[in-house]
């Protein structure tokens, strides 16, 4: 669930690039790095950090040229070496190369045992570092058919960004499970991102998503992108962008976020509508659990409430590496609202429930300031099945709801009562109009190897 970034064609785009990279932080907290092209050369800056700490004057002064290609790292596949911190770099027959990669390929340790056979020789953990040796390791005379080639070997969800000392080639997979977006800078030139929030902030206007299985080629032979279609698309948008990563004021393959997580709190709130218990105020989890909050509340009338208040200065539990560096974050994050809680009977929501440790804190929080009850309830279905298209979730041992049923689920955290959405409710809320990537909540591997 990174953050990966394009700019073409705008002298300022290394700048703009670390901008973009601002806006979409919330997508990987671990590392940073862009990749400026000027001259036929490239240059890289990556490092352990926030884009503020790490995309210094002096820093964005180095990174020349006008094209650049960023990356926030959240890790699922790779260590934390700064090795693994992307873009990816290499020199090639062809001359020099770097990639950003959103997503996880599910056959990467095949690929990568079947290069090292044949004598590679890999300076990272990640599956990113497979596309670079097959591109390099072709024969072709075109870039762009080598990574043609490449990808007929990469299975998985992706969307890559590929430049050269020139050109850059933006891929999506044929799922379209990671999002991707085109853009047109106000100010010249073109922006391909992850998310629209980055559009804003660098003052470009939206064009539309990346098809699945397409693939975009800025260069100075064209005025616009060119567009080869490269596989037949089987559109899976991830569900679980909806649900959690994307920030709310983004627009995710044509649906805004924030009303899909408004309407899910919506249909919360009429499943519970005729169980008997009486609620004082609606308290969302912050920020996640907000806009779903405000849909109960705006449902079922109950007084919407800021019970619990967020130190934002302290950056997304969920993707902390380890479960120690979680604890700790929700301790300093999330501080109780006593005199508004005490002695009243809280309906408490949340975005999701993975490992259970968090939700039980936060319930122990509350009760310590002296709520009288605290009901759970979770705008999204039971979190069942790990993910292998790039949420950290890879072990079932970890999923809470994959060792528990919804009752033991509830005494764990301590909850006076716990309901999650449905899955079909969860898929109204965002659209029925189309397949999404549900394989978290009910298991359905559609990527086949």
């Amino acid at each position: 669930m990174c953050a990966i970034v394009g700019i073409y064609g705008n002298d300022n785009a290394a700048r703009l690039a670390s901008v973009a990279l601002f806006a979409m932080q919330h997508r990987g907290q671990e590392a940073t790095g862009i990749s400026s092209s000027c001259n036929g050369k490239i240059y890289t800056k990556k490092d352990r950090g926030l884009v503020s700490e790490v995309f210094t004057d002096e820093a964005l002064k180095y990174l020349k040229g006008n094209m650049a290609i960023g990356h926030n790292r959240y890790s699922t596949a790779g260590g934390d070496s700064i090795l693994d911190a992307q873009p990816v770099y290499a020199k090639y027959k062809l001359g020099e190369i770097s990639i950003v990669h959103n997503g996880n390929l599910i056959n990467k340790d095949e690929v990568r045992q079947d290069l090292i056979d044949k004598g590679a020789i890999f300076q990272t953990g990640m599956d990113t570092e497979n596309l670079i040796h097959l591109i390099a390791k072709n024969t072709k005379d075109r870039l762009r058919d080598r990574i043609k080639e490449a990808l007929t070997r990469t299975i998985g969800a992706y969307c890559f960004i590929v430049q050269s000392r020139a050109k850059q080639f933006v891929i999506r997979d044929r799922y379209g499970i990671r999002p991707l977006s085109l853009g047109k800078l106000r100010s010249g030139g073109y922006i391909v991102a992850s998310e629209t929030c980055a559009f804003d902030l660098v003052d470009a206007e939206f064009i539309r998503d990346v098809n699945p299985g397409e693939m975009l080629i800025f260069s100075e032979d064209y005025d616009e992108p060119e567009s080869i279609k490269l596989f037949e698309p089987e559109y899976r948008p991830c569900a679980f962008e909806y649900v959690y990563f994307a920030r709310p004021d983004s627009v995710i393959d044509g649906k805004n976020v924030y009303r899909t997580r408004e309407d899910m709190g919506k249909a919360l709130a009429l499943n519970d509508k005729n169980n008997g218990i009486k609620y004082d105020m609606v308290v969302p989890v912050p920020d996640s659990g907000v806009p779903a909050a405000l849909g109960y509340a705006a449902q079922s009338g109950i007084p919407f409430k800021y019970g619990i208040i967020r130190n934002h200065y302290i950056g997304r539990t969920f993707i902390e590496p380890t479960q120690e560096m979680r604890d700790l974050k929700v301790k300093m994050k999330l501080s109780p609202m006593r005199s508004m809680i005490e002695g009243k009977s809280l309906l408490v929501i949340d975005d999701s429930i993975v490992r259970g440790t968090t939700s039980k804190r936060i319930v122990k929080i509350l009760k310590d300031a002296g709520a009288k009850e605290v009901h759970f309830r979770v705008a999204s279905p039971e979190i069942k099945y790990p993910c292998y298209y790039g949420i950290d979730t890879p072990h079932k041992e970890e999923l809470i709801s994959n060792n528990m049923s919804k009752e033991e689920v509830c005494k764990y955290i301590e909850a006076d009562s716990l309901e999650y959405l449905s899955v079909e409710d969860l898929v109204n809320a965002i659209g029925n109009d189309r397949n999404y990537a549900l394989e978290s909540f009910n298991g359905d591997y559609f990527v086949k190897e």
